[in-house]
């Protein structure tokens, strides 16, 4: 590969040895090419002003401007991909949450804290990271949903039921699948709603989560690809912003209708029977399964093996094909329907098209109708 065709990376952190470090490691890839690095958001934004790099790596942590501020401003007079850089501490975990609803397509988890000596450790994680970025349309993290936009502004005021909501943002139903109607169940058995997702995930499910009414007559389980110390995050954010309950699952606890279950970030989530209850199981004793823990695929069989349920697994934006097999075990041991995102507002249509192309999919649509056709489907 020319240098003319490598993606070009600006580096943004306050510590001149991670610039170092991060540097080494994006020069590891034939695919990349360190174009400049900033101090913090501010020089960054001063650099933007005559470079025009094809992915950011942002740390979030720094001094004069930090990484969230300068992520909004990026935004704002020049969208370009970026990856946050965070420690594993509670107020780095909320900061990356919001960066995930801010626009940032993906974060690195640093494993030794703000400077990490250790950093080579995932520079295998780094490098891919970058690279998917880098290949992310500008459009898709810049038209946030009508949703995303006004809970990102008014974060604690009364939200609208799902009706009101597509009340006041009306987008016609999109599909493209042949099938003008919406699926239904034919058994009157328990539902189970499935959720898995990746890169991108946190705004899909945010804009999902809420868009469900409080009183969804089913369980959510959740895989959202993440590592330990953030899903707590992640679900307390989501928590705040929806209708029904979101919370990171325990092991051993209950699973009720019209509470989203999120499974915690380096261990597998399944659902076991016990009595007429289903309960959750977290462990990290099995390996990853495809270099994922949590696992989609995981979940997803879980729930297949649950006697008389019926299951409405939902896969979204995310790379690989984790969920395809689950999607396939699903369907042959219980009656599921399925639902893919789409390509065209998946920031990363890798996980739902490994499920379209397998032909599993009995609707294919924009991340802002799948919340309604969750409804149609678990009510009807």
């Amino acid at each position: 590969m020319t240098l003319s065709k490598k993606k070009k990376v600006l580096i943004v952190d306050d510590s001149a040895f991670m610039r170092k470090v991060i540097t080494d490691i994006l020069s590891e890839s034939t695919e990349l090419e360190v174009l400049a690095a900033a101090r913090n958001g501010r020089d960054a934004l001063e650099k933007l002003k005559t470079l025009t790099p094809d992915v950011i790596t942002l740390d979030v942590e720094m001094p004069i401007m930090d990484g969230l501020e300068a992520l909004k401003e990026i935004m704002k007079v020049k969208p370009t991909p970026v990856v946050m850089l965070s420690s594993t501490t509670e107020k780095g975990a909320e900061n990356t949450v919001l960066a995930m609803e801010w626009g940032a397509v993906d974060f690195v988890a640093k494993p030794g804290g703000a400077i990490s000596l250790n950093l080579t450790d995932i520079q295998d994680e780094i490098i891919e990271k970058v690279l998917a970025a880098s290949t992310v349309s500008v459009k898709k993290l810049t038209e946030a949903s009508p949703t995303i936009t006004r809970n990102r502004q008014t974060p604690s005021i009364s939200r609208p039921t799902i009706r009101e909501t597509k009340k006041e943002a009306p987008i016609a139903r999109q599909t493209t699948m042949t099938a003008k109607a919406t699926k239904r169940f034919t058994s009157s058995a328990k539902t189970v709603i499935a959720i898995g997702t990746s890169t991108g995930g946190p705004r899909a499910l945010q804009e999902v989560l809420t868009n469900l009414p409080k009183n969804l007559a089913a369980p959510i389980v959740i895989v959202q690809h993440m590592p330990p110390g953030f899903t707590k995050s992640l679900a307390d954010r989501l928590d705040t912003l929806s209708h029904i309950h979101v919370k990171e699952v325990e092991h051993g606890e209950v699973l009720e209708n019209g509470t989203a279950y999120i499974a915690p970030g380096g261990q597998h989530f399944t659902v076991r029977r016990l009595g007429m209850a289903f309960v959750a199981e977290v462990s990290a004793k099995e390996p990853p399964r495809r270099g994922h823990r949590p696992s989609v695929d995981m979940l997803f069989e879980s729930v297949a093996r649950l006697p008389n349920i019926k299951c409405l697994a939902v896969v979204m934006t995310g790379m690989g094909n984790d969920g395809m097999e689950g999607v396939k075990y699903l369907k042959t041991s219980v009656e599921t329907i399925a639902i893919a995102e789409s390509q065209e507002t998946s920031v990363v249509y890798g996980m739902p098209r490994a499920v379209v192309d397998a032909q599993l999919a009995d609707e294919v649509t924009r991340l802002d109708n799948i919340a309604q056709s969750i409804v149609d489907i678990v009510e009807s």
